[in-house]
């Protein structure tokens, strides 16, 4: 299941507690599966093509990695503390090691790949 953060403070719950973590200080991933975080906005074209590439995948991922979307709008400090330059932009967040972002709307076999090596990776 996709689930919309609806704030910052979701974000600080679920993901990463920004507010608890000082700026030399490695990211505590609070998951327990890996993650993606979608950070779009609702006016954006491409971020409507990955919404629809994240519904085409997410029952075959259900379970395995969860899935947020954060509309920059309304988490304007979470986007800015991760240097969101553009929309859509993909961080990528594996149980064990540091995240990895990328700008732009990956088509579904890129997303394949990226979820399958998160899997992977916090094996």
């Amino acid at each position: 299941m996709i689930k919309e953060l609806k704030s910052t403070e979701e974000f600080h719950k679920l993901i990463y507690d920004l507010d608890n973590t000082k700026e030399d200080e490695e990211l505590k991933y609070l998951g327990d599966k890996p993650a993606i975080v979608d950070f779009y906005a609702p006016w954006c074209g491409p971020c409507k093509v990955l919404e629809s590439t994240l519904k085409d995948i997410e029952e075959e991922y259900d379970g395995k990695v969860d899935i947020y979307k954060v509309n920059t709008e309304d988490a304007l400090e979470v986007a800015t503390k991760f240097r969101v330059m553009s929309v859509p932009t993909v961080l990528y967040i594996p149980t064990k090691g540091e995240p990895e972002m990328t700008p732009g709307a990956p088509s579904k076999d890129q997303l394949k790949y990226m979820l399958d090596g998160l899997i992977e990776k916090s094996k």
